[in-house]
């Protein structure tokens, strides 16, 4: 049920944001106030959220039959998992570790701060830190005969509970607080993801020219 309810949510809160809150739909940088920590901090924080993206997307997608048809042994894949997810994940980590100190100690971000943000945060922070946790541990459970089955049950409409079931607590607490964000995105800052400057591609060109340059062309 739930995550049915959060895909809803997600999907209708891009709608109502796009339809009603379009000057909303940002990040609403904050370069201006600060750019050492943000320099830092962000592509640490975008790089590994692409990574860990990438690789959810392979172990949860695509079943083990077919990586072991390709030739790949199950140690070799869990090693692989281990090095590449635990580098996505120490990489949004210390991205988003670094983020949030510079919300709360430059002042005029924090100004521009809203409940939303504090949310985002948590949500995000907890997601990471959990799944960052499992990936490290190697506490052995092999997620693609018990979460990636579920995940893949629930888009053909028919969740398999039992699935998901035979998971360790950890997996289940992370499958739940990640539901919880996918439905809080489109509330957040985080709605930017979906924003394709695709108007950039048919936009003329822009010409800067200096005061000294003007006043020169002027005189003449």
């Amino acid at each position: 049920m739930l995550p049915y309810l959060a895909l809803t949510t997600f999907a209708g809160g891009l709608v109502w944001r796009y339809r009603y809150d379009k000057l909303g739909w940002t990040a609403r940088s904050s370069q201006l106030h600060e750019r050492r920590l943000l320099g830092l901090g962000s592509p640490l924080f975008h790089g590994g959220i692409l990574l860990t993206a990438l690789g959810h997307a392979t172990g949860l997608l695509i079943p083990a039959g077919v990586t072991r048809a390709l030739g790949m042994s199950d140690g070799v894949y869990k090693a692989m998992a281990v090095g590449v997810g635990g580098l996505a994940g120490l990489m949004t980590l210390a991205g988003l570790a670094i983020l949030v100190f510079r919300r709360l100690t430059v002042r005029a971000v924090l100004r521009a701060s809203l409940a939303s943000d504090l949310v985002m945060y948590v949500l995000l922070g907890s997601t990471i830190l959990i799944g960052l946790a499992i990936t490290l541990s190697g506490n052995g459970h092999d997620y693609r005969a018990s979460v990636a089955p579920w995940f893949r049950s629930v888009f053909a409409f028919q969740p398999a509970v039992d699935a998901i079931a035979k998971a360790p607590w950890a997996f289940q607490l992370h499958a739940l607080i990640a539901w919880t964000l996918i439905a809080a995105w489109p509330f957040t800052r985080l709605v930017h993801a979906f924003s394709l400057p695709l108007g950039y591609l048919a936009r003329p060109y822009i010409v800067y020219r200096s005061r000294e340059a003007s006043r020169g062309q002027a005189l003449d």
